[in-house]
């Protein structure tokens, strides 16, 4: 599978949404210039907003294990700071010691995760999934179950 390299994040303030995507073959640069734009578009949002994000990874392959393990904790580091828990990240080690806050007020209260690793997102629906966080190996259905949220 070939995918196209896409990196961008944007906010969609109507619909109080972040959809990030980070595709293709991935470097450490491309990774660090992946963080900007999240920062970038988290920078957007208003003080006391209540916001979801679409994390679509489908198609991303880190080029080596260092850029593997720069791009894995971006995600759960980032919504840490809106209150938010991934529901994958008790499986690291470093998670016990994570800090919750919520930043101007700003509260994340759904997620949608994609990948095509359908053995992995199959695992993770099963033991991490809940009402406002499900992982998903199609971005149309993504994208659909975060808009309905």
């Amino acid at each position: 599978m070939t995918i196209e390299r896409t990196i961008q994040t944007l906010w969609f303030p109507n619909e109080n949404l972040i959809e990030t995507q980070l595709k293709g073959d991935i470097t450490q640069e491309d990774v660090k210039y992946w963080k900007s734009t999240l920062a970038k578009a988290f920078s957007q949002i208003g003080q006391g907003t209540r916001f979801k994000i679409l994390i679509d990874l489908y198609g991303f392959k880190a080029v080596d294990l260092a850029t593997h393990k720069l791009y894995r904790e971006i995600i759960p580091l980032l919504l840490a700071d809106y209150n938010w828990k991934v529901g994958y990240v008790d499986l690291f080690e470093e998670a016990k010691d994570m800090k919750f806050s919520s930043l101007l007020g700003i509260t994340c209260i759904a997620a949608a995760h994609v990948h095509q690793d359908e053995e992995k997102i199959n695992k993770y629906q099963e033991r991490f999934s809940r009402e406002n966080e499900q992982f998903f190996t199609d971005p149309l259905k993504a994208r659909a179950w975060i808009y309905a949220r």
